[in-house]
């Protein structure tokens, strides 16, 4: 056992050395998650895209296509809106009580086509060279599909063009028919293809194929 001398010697010098500046971790500490990156910058990154509506700094903006190829772009967008079978009796007889129900959807959706910049925010106005909306009644689901497909020669694609158009088309079709079936279910409005541009061709996959 040391003296007491030998004692206060040993704390004299312990109080001399500094505590290490490491910050000692708690229960509390390591519980807490890292936080999510918000710069737009970051998000995306981890599967290699981004989000091109934001600048470095996470604000909004339009996108700068002035120094894209002008060159064809096509887009076809699709849908469908579910009825009672007794609605869809209707439609195919055009007995429907405000008239020809699709003749109005498609001139519905051809006029939202042209309308698009003006509904999502940040779409550049294009010149449209074609929109053509076709429809397909099928008794056996008893639903009326949608399929639009919207060209033009630019700098930037058609895809909301076409997506907007179809939405906008089976927005229709329930307006119409609503007095007779208000439980109408609007699904599967989605991109089916497109082409031009420096993304190239994108086709999706069918339904069913196990993709959300």
């Amino acid at each position: 056992m040391g003296s007491h001398d030998d004692k206060m010697n040993r704390k004299a010098v312990s109080s001399l050395i500094p505590e290490t500046s490491v910050p000692r971790k708690t229960a509390a500490t390591a519980a807490q998650p890292e936080a999510a990156p918000t710069d737009a910058a970051t998000i995306g990154t981890r599967s290699g895209s981004h989000f091109t509506h934001f600048d470095a700094a996470g604000q909004a903006h339009m996108v700068d296509v002035g120094g894209k190829a002008v060159t064809r772009r096509v887009a076809r967008a699709g849908g469908r809106i579910v009825m009672q079978p007794a609605t869809l009796a209707l439609i195919r007889g055009g007995t429907a009580k405000k008239g020809d129900v699709l003749g109005v959807a498609r001139i519905a959706a051809i006029q939202a086509s042209k309308r698009t910049s003006d509904l999502i925010p940040l779409c550049h106005p294009l010149a449209l060279t074609r929109v053509a909306v076709t429809f397909a009644l099928d008794v056996e689901s008893s639903s009326v599909a949608i399929e639009v497909t919207a060209e033009t020669t630019g700098p930037t694609g058609v895809e909301m063009e076409a997506l907007t158009a179809a939405s906008i088309g089976l927005l229709t079709i329930y307006d119409m028919c609503k007095a007779a079936d208000r439980g109408m279910r609007i699904d599967a409005v989605r991109l089916l293809e497109k082409s031009g541009g420096k993304s190239g061709h994108f086709l999706a996959e069918p339904l069913g194929s196990g993709r959300i």
